[in-house]
């Protein structure tokens, strides 16, 4: 009786182990992939060699788009902006003497005008008397050529004291004047390079995040391009995942996923997904043959999801598993 009924038992064992083979094998393998959550990350630098004055925000701190997140110092770099303000003070008044002359002067030019002119109306009424003195006979030719001189003589003065008094009204050469235009742009472009860098003191985050790594301290000499500080956008991340490329049958952008993130706990349940991006990896990241002939090397992609909605407390870094069929994946 025992042992017919351990027979029974062996064959029950028997039918149930082969009925499972049959059941495993009509299901599609599955593979588990291990991904990674990633964020923006942005690394704020100066572009300029300056010192740590303040340091407003520190590892951890919720920043927003905007905020002073590092405060440098440059007393050089003040003092090389003053220097260019004053410069620019000078070549405008450089260029204002070249367009335009002291009254003083210009009144002096204006008198010698005046002088020249009445010169010219003595040397002419002096000429006319002779000319009629010489239709008589009275006056030699000497005389003649001697007031005819002096007329000429003062016709000429007269000619530059009033290009003399064009001059001063008119200011210097066009030339002259273009040189002094030019100067006032390059003092004036040399300020702007300045006060760009002087802009550079004051490091801002470009987005709304969380304050993740900070080298910055006060006091600390920091050159141009080191980074001071890192701003990580922890409000919207999405997970990575790296594909051969015999698992992307039937993939495509747009298609959802079911992720699982084991550092939210097993109640968080799985985050559904919606892939944003399909991209071939380096040849460095191929998946190299394990046969010699007969086979070939594999390339790896790199899959991108989105949330489709905001996950609390999902941070960069945490793993991502997804159950990802070996057979063809339908395009649902």
């Amino acid at each position: 009786m025992k042992t017919s009924r351990t027979a029974i038992l062996a064959v029950l064992a028997v039918v149930a182990v082969a009925a499972l083979l049959m059941w495993s094998v009509r299901q599609p393998a599955t593979y588990l992939v291990q991904g990674e959550v990633e964020a923006t990350r942005i690394d704020l630098s100066a572009q300029i060699t300056a010192r740590v004055s303040e340091t407003p925000v520190g590892f951890g701190d919720r920043v927003s788009a905007g905020d002073v997140v590092v405060q440098l110092q440059s007393p050089q770099l003040m003092a090389q902006l003053a220097t260019a303000q004053a410069a620019i003070a000078v070549a405008e008044a450089n260029r204002d003497l070249a367009f335009s002359t002291r009254p003083e002067t210009i009144a002096v030019y204006e008198a010698q005008l005046s002088k020249a002119v009445a010169d010219v109306t003595l040397a002419q009424s002096n000429y006319d008397r002779i000319i009629k003195l010489r239709e008589n006979s009275v006056v030699s030719q000497a005389n003649l050529d001697q007031i005819t001189n002096t007329l000429n003589a003062a016709i000429q003065a007269q000619a530059a004291a009033q290009a003399n008094l064009d001059q001063a009204r008119n200011g210097t050469s066009e030339e002259q004047k273009a040189v002094a235009v030019a100067q006032v742009k390059q003092a004036e472009a040399n300020r702007a390079q300045l006060k760009a860098n002087v802009d550079e003191l004051t490091v801002v985050s470009p987005i709304d995040g969380e304050v993740t790594t900070r080298t910055a301290e006060v006091g600390k000499l920091f050159s141009a391009g080191a980074p001071l500080i890192s701003v990580v956008d922890v409000d919207h991340a999405w997970f990575t995942f790296n594909l051969r490329e015999d698992l992307l049958e039937g993939l495509e952008v747009g298609q959802p996923l079911e992720v699982r993130v084991p550092a939210l706990g097993p109640d968080h349940g799985s985050i559904p997904a919606t892939i944003t991006a399909i991209n071939v990896e380096g040849s460095y990241a191929n998946w190299r043959a394990t046969k010699a002939t007969g086979d070939f090397d594999l390339r790896t992609f790199s899959v991108r999801a989105e949330p489709v909605e905001q996950v609390h407390n999902l941070r960069p870094g945490m793993s991502a598993l997804v159950d990802w069929p070996a057979t063809t994946r339908s395009g649902g």
